[in-house]
């Protein structure tokens, strides 16, 4: 069997069966399964159990903390018995927030995510925060990365910029992440499996390209094929 590829397949799913089945199907193609915030909120830490399987496959518990301090710390506390490999927060909460989250889950790698691959510059600006959209991601990481974060969420747009940034030592995770041919639904900031890949990202974020495929394993083994290419020829 080879290496699964470094993908997080995003589980969102209707349905805690339905979650489990696709988890079942694609965990020999790729490393990691991502639940996010709606089925957590739906079923709780039960989902995560599910999910992992008898395969132990790694969990990105989404969750994308913000609130002050205290209450991310108390939260992430709480999330950490579940053992998730990944828990993401939300850099914008904070230097704080991010450390918060860091000391109350040690075993546990902790991601900022940085800006959001739904926002574009003018989004930004909507919101009161100074862009473009490069130079908010860059400075997000650095702070994040100075509190302690080993990890960190950005657009495959950006992770070449983050990397000169950060540097070898923290796992870069990219959503808006689509394969040749998919729509971007309602990502602003995307790039296939290879180019992220290849501008030097981690951990790949892919859900619907491969959920609502007719047959998800093999659209997560023609995925892992993929990349796998990439590699050998890097």
């Amino acid at each position: 069997m080879s290496t699964p590829a470094p993908v997080a397949v995003a589980l969102d799913a209707p349905d805690l069966e339905t979650a489990a089945r696709w988890a079942a199907l694609v965990t020999p193609h790729v490393s990691t399964v991502k639940v996010g915030l709606e089925l957590y909120l739906r079923y709780g830490p039960e989902v995560v159990a599910s999910v992992r399987g008898g395969n132990r496959v790694s969990v990105f518990l989404d969750l994308k903390l913000h609130d002050i301090p205290a209450t991310v710390a108390g939260a992430a506390r709480a999330v950490a018995r579940l053992r998730p490999d990944v828990l993401t927060v939300h850099a914008a909460g904070g230097a704080d927030v991010v450390r918060a989250a860091v000391e109350a889950a040690p075993g546990t790698m902790v991601a900022a995510v940085t800006v959001l691959t739904s926002l574009g510059d003018d989004d930004l600006g909507r919101i009161g925060l100074s862009g473009p959209v490069s130079d908010a991601v860059r400075r997000l990481a650095v702070l994040s990365v100075e509190a302690g974060a080993q990890g960190l969420v950005c657009s495959p747009r950006e992770v070449a910029a983050v990397r000169a940034e950060v540097g070898d030592g923290v796992t870069l995770i990219t959503p808006g992440v689509r394969p040749a041919g998919s729509g971007a639904d309602d990502q602003a900031r995307v790039a296939t499996p290879e180019e992220a890949l290849l501008a030097g990202a981690d951990l790949l974020v892919i859900g619907r390209p491969i959920t609502r495929a007719p047959d998800p394993g093999a659209a997560a083994a023609a995925i892992a094929a993929s990349l796998r290419r990439v590699a050998i020829a890097r």
